[in-house]
C-alpha cells in the first residue's frame, strides 16, 4: 500500500475534484446521476490509490485486481476515476458523458471503456457477477498458479443492489464458498429515488450477511482512516467482505444533500454554484482539475508498472509449466487440437436417446480435452445431464469443475458471466428450460457483453410430461430468439446435438443456449438422411424430396420425427415433400441467400413447420400462405405421449394440415 499520508491536502482536493467531475459531467449532459459518485468519492479514492492493485497503462493485465461498479447509474464516477488515474479515457470523453458515440454511457459498459471490468445498470448484477469473478480468480489460483493469481474482487455497491433478489442468490453462494477474496463496500445512504429507503428497506443488511457467513464492518464514509483500515483488514479476512460505509448522497450540496433529488437528476445550476462554493472552487468554472491532482493521481501509473513488472518477473520464471501453457492457450481462445473428435458420434442402433442425455455425453467427452470448461446446474445436474463424471465437486475453500448452484437460477446466471470474465474458463450451467425466466437478466447481459456462456436448458416443451404446465416452456423459444447475440438451438436428435455442441465451443461471441429434449427422441441414421453437421448453419435439408417439390415441412427438436414420418406418407401420396431441420433460427440467418434459398426456395409456397413451442415468429419461414403448427396456449399435466397427441405434434396432425394447404 502506498505511504501517502491521509491528511495530506492534495488527498481531500482530490476527492473534491473526484466529485465536481462526476457532477459537472452530469450537469453539462443535463441526465444522469450525480449524488452517489458524490458521497463514493472518498471510498473510489481509498480503492484506486491505495488498495486495488491495477495498472492504468495495461488494464487487461492477467494479474490485476478486478473492480465492479455495481451501481452503475454511477457511472460518472467511473469515470473521473479512470481518467483521473491514467487510464485512456480523456477528459473530453467526460465531456461528451451520455452523448451518440461516446465511450462514457449512461451505465458503464464493457468493451467500451479501458478499466470498466462488466456492464453494470441492472440493479444486483454487478454484485452477482463480481462473485463468479472472485470464483473465477480462486480456480485460477488453485489450479494454474496461486502466485500469478491471487487477485482480488472489489465491488462498490447500493441500497438498490441489495434490494434486488440476485444479490440474496449470490450473497448467500458466496459465503457458503468462503470466497475470502471478495469485498464489497456498500453505500448506505438510506435514500432511492422514490426518497428515504424507510419506505420500502428497513432490515439489517449486516445481519443478513453474516447469517451468510460474511465478515461485516461499519464505518463513516468521509473518514478516510475508518474506510482505510476496514479494507486492509477486509483483505486479511478468510471470508468475503462486506463494509457498509455510512455515507451522504450528494455531500457537498447544501440543499440537495441526503435527499432523493440528488439521485436521478442534475443538481441543476444554481445548486452546482452552490456546491462548488462548499469545495471552495470558483463556481463558473467547469471540469477543473488543479495541477496537484493531476500529479498526485497519475502516481498510479508508476505503481501500477511496478506492479506488472513484479506480476511479469514471477511469470517468466513459471511460463513453461505446463499448466501455464495450457491456461495461455485457454485465455486466447484457443481449443486442443483435434478437440471436436471428443464429441460423441451416435447411430441408429443406439435407439431412442434424450437430446439432454447426448449433451451429457458430450459435456464428458469434451471435458476430457479441454481442462478449463467446468460448470453445474441448479440443482438439477441429474435431470440436466451436467455432470462432468470423476471431477470434484466445488466446494467451501476447494474449486473444482463441478458446480453447485443450489436453487438459485438468477445468480448462476450472473456467476455465469462472473466466470466469462475470467480469461480461459468456459463455463456452462443447466437449468429447466422453463427457468429461463428467471435467467433473463443476466441472459440479456451476457448477450450485450458478447460474453459466451453455455446454457444446457432441458425439458424443452410439453414433452416433459406430467410436471404440468407450470414447468411446461410454451413462449420460450419465441422470446428469447427475439434477444440479440443469443445463439438458441433446439437439436432434433442424439448428432445434432453433438453438433450444437460444436457450434457452442467455437461461438466465443456470445451466449449460447442449448434447448434439450426430456423424452427420448430416435437417433437418425445419416446414411439414409443428411449430416447432422448442417447444424453449423442452422438449418438444412435433412431429406429431399422425391420428384417435383410440392411442399417442405420445416421443425426442430423433438418435431423432427414427425416431419420425417409425415414425409413419408405425403410421397406415398406422389406429393414432392422436402424435410428441413431448423435447430437454430440464427445460424440460418447468417448464411448467404444463396444458401438460404437452396434450403427453402422461394418458389415453393407450400410449407408448414411444426414446433412444440409459440407459433410466433415462424411466419418467417412458412410465409403468408404456409401454416404453423404451434402451441397457442399453456399445456397440462399428463403423460407426454398424451399431449403431444393432444396439441397435435403427430405425423398424422402434419399429413392433415398439409393435404389442407394443398387443397
Amino acid at each position: 500500500m502506498p505511504s501517502q499520508n491521509l491528511s495530506d491536502p492534495v488527498v481531500r482536493q482530490s476527492i473534491d475534484t473526484i466529485r465536481l467531475l462526476a457532477a459537472d459531467a452530469v450537469e453539462k449532459a443535463n441526465s444522469g446521476h450525480p449524488g452517489t459518485p458524490m458521497e463514493a468519492a472518498p471510498i473510489a479514492y481509498l480503492l484506486y490509490m491505495r488498495h486495488l492493485q491495477h495498472n492504468p497503462a495495461n488494464p487487461d493485465w492477467a494479474g490485476r485486481d478486478r473492480f465492479v461498479l455495481s451501481c452503475g447509474h454511477a457511472s460518472s464516477l467511473i469515470y473521473s476515476m479512470l481518467h483521473l488515474t491514467g487510464y485512456d479515457l480523456s477528459l473530453d470523453e467526460i465531456k461528451n458523458f451520455r452523448q451518440f458515440g461516446s465511450k462514457t454511457a449512461g451505465h458503464p459498459e464493457f468493451g467500451h471503456v479501458p478499466g470498466v471490468e462488466t456492464t453494470t445498470g441492472p440493479l444486483g448484477q454487478g454484485v452477482a457477477v463480481a462473485v463468479g469473478m472472485a470464483m473465477g480468480g480462486q480456480y485460477l489460483s488453485q489450479h494454474v498458479d496461486g502466485e500469478l493469481f491471487d487477485y482480488r474482487t472489489w465491488v462498490i455497491c447500493s441500497d438498490g443492489d441489495l434490494m434486488e433478489g440476485v444479490s440474496a442468490e449470490a450473497g448467500s453462494l458466496a459465503g457458503h464458498l468462503q470466497l475470502g477474496h471478495l469485498n464489497y463496500i456498500y453505500l448506505d445512504n438510506k435514500i432511492t429515488i422514490e426518497g428515504d429507503t424507510g419506505l420500502a428497506f428497513t432490515e439489517d443488511v449486516g445481519t443478513r450477511y453474516l447469517a451468510y457467513g460474511w465478515h461485516v464492518e461499519r464505518v463513516e464514509g468521509e473518514n478516510l482512516l475508518e474506510i482505510d483500515a476496514a479494507m486492509e483488514r477486509a483483505k486479511n479476512d478468510p471470508r468475503p467482505s462486506l463494509i457498509i460505509a455510512r455515507t451522504h448522497i450528494g455531500f457537498g450540496a447544501p440543499n440537495k444533500q441526503d435527499t432523493a433529488a440528488a439521485h436521478g437528476s442534475p443538481l441543476g445550476a444554481d445548486e452546482l454554484a452552490l456546491t462548488k462554493q462548499t469545495y471552495h472552487r470558483d463556481p463558473r468554472e467547469t471540469f477543473v482539475i488543479p495541477a496537484e491532482v493531476t500529479e498526485h493521481m497519475n502516481s498510479c501509473l508508476a505503481r501500477g508498472a511496478e506492479l506488472e513488472q513484479r506480476w511479469l518477473q514471477v511469470f517468466e520464471k513459471k511460463k513453461t509449466l505446463p499448466q501455464i501453457i495450457s491456461w495461455l492457450s485457454a485465455s486466447r481462445d484457443e481449443l486442443p487440437a483435434g478437440w471436436e473428435a471428443a464429441l460423441p458420434v451416435f447411430t441408429a442402433e443406439d435407439g431412442a436417446k434424450a437430446t439432454r442425455q447426448a449433451s451429457g455425453a458430450a459435456i464428458n467427452g469434451l471435458a476430457e480435452k479441454i481442462p478449463f470448461l467446468i460448470g453445474g446446474s441448479a440443482d438439477l445436474a441429474p435431470s440436466n445431464n451436467t455432470e462432468i463424471k470423476g471431477a470434484g465437486s466445488w466446494l467451501p475453500g476447494q474449486s473444482e469443475r463441478n458446480i453447485h448452484y443450489g436453487i438459485r437460477e438468477h445468480a448462476m446466471g450472473s456467476i455465469m458471466n462472473g466466470l466469462c470474465h475470467t480469461p480461459g474458463l468456459i463455463p456452462f450451467g443447466g437449468t429447466f428450460f422453463v427457468f429461463a425466466d428467471y435467467m433473463r437478466p443476466a441472459i440479456r447481459m451476457a448477450a450485450l457483453m458478447g460474453l459466451a456462456p453455455i446454457y444446457v436448458m432441458t425439458h424443452d416443451s410439453i414433452g416433459l410430461g406430467e410436471d404440468g404446465p407450470t414447468h411446461q416452456p410454451v413462449e420460450h423459444l419465441a422470446s428469447l430468439r427475439a434477444m440479440p447475440n443469443l445463439t438458441v438451438i433446439r437439436p432434433g436428435d442424439a448428432n445434432e446435438t453433438s453438433e450444437a455442441w460444436k457450434v457452442a465451443m467455437t461461438n466465443r461471441k456470445g451466449p449460447t443456449m442449448l434447448v434439450l429434449s426430456r423424452q427420448g427422441l430416435p437417433t437418425l441414421d445419416r446414411d439414409q438422411f443428411a449430416a447432422a453437421t448442417g447444424v453449423q448453419k442452422g438449418g438444412y435439408v435433412l431429406a429431399p424430396e422425391t420428384g417435383e417439390l410440392q411442399l417442405i415441412l420445416l421443425a426442430s427438436g423433438s418435431e423432427i420425427q414427425h416431419a420425417i414420418a409425415a414425409q413419408e406418407t405425403l410421397q406415398t401420396d406422389g406429393i414432392g415433400t422436402r424435410v428441413v431441420s431448423l435447430p437454430c433460427w440464427e445460424l440460418f440467418e447468417a448464411q448467404d441467400a444463396a444458401y438460404r434459398e437452396q434450403v427453402l426456395p422461394s418458389a415453393c409456397v407450400n410449407r408448414v413447420s411444426m414446433e412444440a413451442g409459440s407459433r410466433f415468429g415462424w411466419e418467417r419461414y412458412v410465409g403468408l400462405q404456409g401454416r404453423a403448427i404451434g402451441m397457442d396456449e399453456f399445456g397440462a399435466s399428463a403423460p407426454a405421449g398424451e399431449l403431444m397427441k393432444h396439441f397435435g405434434f403427430t405425423a398424422e396432425n402434419m399429413v392433415a394440415v398439409a393435404r389442407e394447404l394443398l387443397g
